[in-house]
C-alpha cells in the first residue's frame, strides 16, 4: 500500500486535533467495518466555521483525511462545506489507495453531521 507524501506528512503532523468544549456543531460517524470513528467540533460565526477540530480513532489514513478535512473546511461557510465531498479530499491528499476511500468517506460525513447538528440547533434544518 502506498502513500503519497501528502497523506504520510498529514498522518504524522495532524492539523486541528482536539475538541471544542463549547463547539456549536459536533458529529460522530463511524465504521464498524474497519472501526475508524471521527468526531468533528465546529466553532460557526456568521455561519463561517472559525474553528475546527478532529478527534478520530482509527488508521493512519483515517487521521491524514480528517486533518486535511479540517485545513479544507477552516474559514468556510456552512453552504461551501457542506459541498466538500470525498474525492476532493481525496484530491487533496494526491490520492489514497482504494481500500482507504472509504476513511475519506468518513470524513465528508463527519463534517456534514456536525453542521447538520448545529443547524438542528439553531432550528436551520
Amino acid at each position: 500500500m502506498m502513500y503519497t507524501d501528502k497523506v504520510i506528512d498529514q498522518f504524522q503532523n495532524p492539523r486541528n486535533v482536539g475538541e471544542i468544549a463549547d463547539a456549536d456543531g459536533v458529529g460522530e460517524v463511524g465504521s464498524p467495518a474497519c472501526g475508524d470513528i471521527m468526531k468533528m467540533f465546529l466553532k460557526i460565526e456568521n455561519d463561517v466555521i472559525v474553528d475546527v477540530k478532529f478527534k478520530t480513532f482509527g488508521c493512519g489514513a483515517a487521521v491524514a483525511t480528517s486533518s486535511v478535512a479540517t485545513e479544507m473546511i477552516m474559514g468556510k461557510t456552512l453552504e461551501e462545506a457542506e459541498k466538500l465531498t470525498n474525492s476532493m479530499v481525496v484530491d487533496e491528499l494526491g490520492g489514497l489507495p482504494q481500500e482507504k476511500v472509504h476513511c475519506s468517506v468518513l470524513a465528508e460525513q463527519a463534517i456534514k453531521a456536525a453542521i447538520k447538528d448545529y443547524r438542528s440547533k439553531h432550528g436551520q434544518d
